[in-house]
């Protein structure tokens, strides 16, 4: 078993930036593939960025490139979601997911383990 806690949602005018965290325990940090996704109200739940457990290249949704940053650091078994450059578009509860030795697809059914999501909000 996984379980991921997010943190850092919040309230952010447009242009404004915010960082997620999400902190995993239960397995081995470091063979885990991480993600993230979110879902706006009365829409599916869509995917935001994820890496690989083997880490290099960081996939993106095309609707955030340029303006977040996926990290992680295994030290701290966190994963963090850097959004810049906010939108009113970008509001949505934010969810961390992980995949036991995935390769950080933009599939949300491959992911095994969610948190409880965390809300963005963006006011215009």
């Amino acid at each position: 078993q996984v379980q991921l806690v997010e943190s850092g949602g919040g309230l952010v005018q447009a242009g404004g930036s915010l960082r997620l965290s999400c902190t995993a325990s239960g397995r081995t940090f470091s063979s885990l593939a991480m993600g993230w996704f979110r879902q706006a109200p009365g829409k599916e739940r869509d995917f935001v960025a994820a890496r690989a457990w083997t880490g290099g290249i960081t996939n993106y949704a095309d609707s955030v490139k340029g303006r977040f940053t996926f990290s992680r650091d295994n030290a701290k078994n966190t994963v963090y979601l850097q959004m810049n450059s906010l939108k009113p578009e970008d509001t949505a509860v934010y969810y961390c997911a992980a995949e036991i030795g995935g390769r950080g697809t933009m599939a949300r059914m491959a992911y095994n383990y969610w948190g409880q999501g965390t809300q963005v909000t963006v006011s215009s």
